[in-house]
């Protein structure tokens, strides 16, 4: 009876403990309020337009632009990237593809989605979408693995015909992520999200002075609403130490069952 006590209250108190991890893991509502959502978009990485993620960013832009967006991804998370462009009425077929490259400027693939369509001639829109791997905490330096910070969002048409180009179209892009959680942790971190706008920013305040010096875009401005969580405690370690506990408990269980009653009281000791 005195173990059954024992190991009740043990899984109480992981029951407990694991609770919180696992609200935690649960992905977080995004904001739907798309009345502050930007409309326009940039025409490369310096001028790329930032967006939050579970936002709505339009943009009016004709057939053959190259339309650029910024957002934040931080760890844990897997970043869901849609694009839909309304075409003319009249038109003929037309390719269109989104990329998204981390701060570095290095492509990432996709894990699945429709990352590049044909419209047919008439068809009055496309979808587009590109569910990315999920952000690590920290990686090799000859992987390309994505890491938290800033990614870039490419939506332009590839297979446009020369009587289309500069045709009005409309454009919709919208990110958003699914919390992996403790599934997704790795140990380590580092020490700065990839955010290369930052040495912009500085080459701004150094150059303030100077009357030739442009004004350089600066991309370090977004980030998640909650900071950036790298290397911070996931819930990993909840389930890791409830486990430690459950094979401590199962083992003094084991003991107690199997040890016995121990000698009985008219059998001498043996010498």
């Amino acid at each position: 009876m005195r173990i059954t006590r024992v190991v009740s209250a043990a899984l109480l108190t992981v029951g407990l403990a694991a609770g919180p991890a696992a609200a935690d893991s649960t992905p977080s509502p995004s904001p739907s309020d798309d009345s502050a959502a930007p409309t326009s978009a940039g025409t490369s990485f310096r001028t790329a337009t930032e967006i939050d993620q579970g936002r709505t960013a339009t943009a009016n832009a004709s057939a053959g632009d190259y339309l650029y967006w910024s957002f934040p991804a931080d760890t844990g998370q897997r970043p869901t990237v849609r694009a839909t462009v309304k075409l003319p009425a009249e038109h003929a077929a037309q390719t269109w593809q989104i990329d998204v490259y981390d701060g570095l400027r290095r492509r990432q693939a996709c894990q699945y989605g429709a990352q590049t369509r044909t419209a047919a001639a008439g068809t009055e829109s496309v979808e587009l979408a590109c569910v990315l791997r999920t952000v690590r905490a920290w990686s090799e330096p000859w992987a390309n693995d994505p890491l938290p910070g800033t990614y870039y969002l490419r939506l332009t048409a590839v297979g446009v015909r020369t009587a289309d180009l500069g045709q009005p179209v409309a454009a919709e892009v919208r990110v958003e992520s699914e919390d992996m959680g403790g599934a997704a942790a790795v140990d380590g971190r580092l020490a700065e999200p990839l955010i290369p706008g930052v040495a912009m920013a500085q080459r701004q305040d150094e150059d303030e002075d100077e009357e030739d010096s442009g004004v350089p875009a600066v991309l370090s401005a977004i980030e998640p609403d909650d900071g950036w969580s790298s290397g911070r405690w996931s819930d990993r370690w909840v389930w890791t130490a409830s486990g430690a506990v459950l094979a401590a408990l199962a083992g003094i269980g084991g003991y107690a069952l199997t040890r016995g009653s121990g000698r009985p009281r008219h059998v001498p000791p043996s010498a």
